[in-house]
């Protein structure tokens, strides 16, 4: 039976943000939540490298605290892995704006940082996904920024939890610009290339996990992979290589920026 959160995904989608469901979600959680009042923010403190190394910990848990830890992971370039519908291990003992069963009331992001001097400043697109997905659910559950909170700020005793290690302050006061619909429009990636080609060609296409075709053949066998036409997780894994070999930003999709590294690479 599905926990209550399945809107989530649609949320996140729905304002132009990266979604990715890790499998069985819909019914994963230690029983289902309560009212939903807020959201509490975390790190992950887990590896350096990687876009969600985190993933399977924050998942399945770990031996002295039972998964799954958090309803979503926030990869290093602002993908919302959406882990479970129902309660998650998250919060402990705290309270904020007078809200203190946080597991019960609370959702949970981990989002994958160190905490470590390692890692900040954080990855400006993780940021920017981690404040339009905040801003997305608040508006969803009829909450103000205020209803955002650092697990520093909530955790009791005071002191007892450090992330996450930007500004919550801050992070706020972004949260309530997007609220308001005075903070910047999220730069999408283009549908396609440029409809006219140097070679008098049609452009090609915007690719990314779940995409299927000649288009995807084409881009395998850019990244020498054996030419499926699916786009699934290994060819995902290598566009994320590609991209940070490439010093782009490893999201994982294949936009017009990306096919014209890929070809410069490719004639190189």
């Amino acid at each position: 039976m599905a926990f209550s959160l399945t809107w989530l995904p649609q949320v996140l989608r729905e304002v132009g943000l990266k979604v990715a469901l890790v499998p069985g979600w819909e019914t994963r959680g230690s029983g289902d939540v309560g009212a939903v009042q807020g959201i509490i923010c975390h790190h992950t403190a887990g590896p350096r490298v990687g876009n969600m190394p985190s993933l399977r910990i924050v998942t399945n848990g770990r031996p002295d605290l039972p998964g799954p830890l958090s309803q979503l992971g926030l990869g290093r370039d602002g993908t919302f892995y959406v882990i479970a519908a129902g309660r998650c291990t998250h919060a402990g003992r705290g309270d904020w704006n007078g809200i203190k069963a946080g597991n019960t009331n609370f959702i949970g992001i981990e989002a994958e940082n160190t905490g470590l001097s390692n890692d900040f400043p954080w990855p400006q697109v993780q940021l920017d996904a981690y404040q339009r997905g905040v801003a997305a659910i608040l508006k969803r559950i009829g909450k103000s920024a205020e209803f955002c909170c650092g697990h520093r700020e909530y955790a009791l005793p005071s002191g007892r939890k450090s992330d996450p290690t930007f500004d919550m302050e801050s992070f706020r006061s972004v949260v309530t610009s997007i609220l308001d619909g005075t903070a910047a429009p999220l730069t999408l990636i283009p549908a396609a290339e440029p409809a006219a080609q140097p070679n008098g060609q049609p452009g090609r296409p915007t690719l990314r996990r779940g995409a299927k075709g000649e288009f995807v053949k084409q881009l395998q066998r850019k990244l020498k992979l054996a030419a499926d036409g699916d786009f699934g997780p290994g060819t995902e894994a290598a566009v994320r290589t590609f991209q940070r070999e490439h010093g782009m930003v490893p999201d994982g999709i294949i936009g017009p920026k990306s096919w014209t590294k890929l070809d410069a690479s490719a004639s190189a």
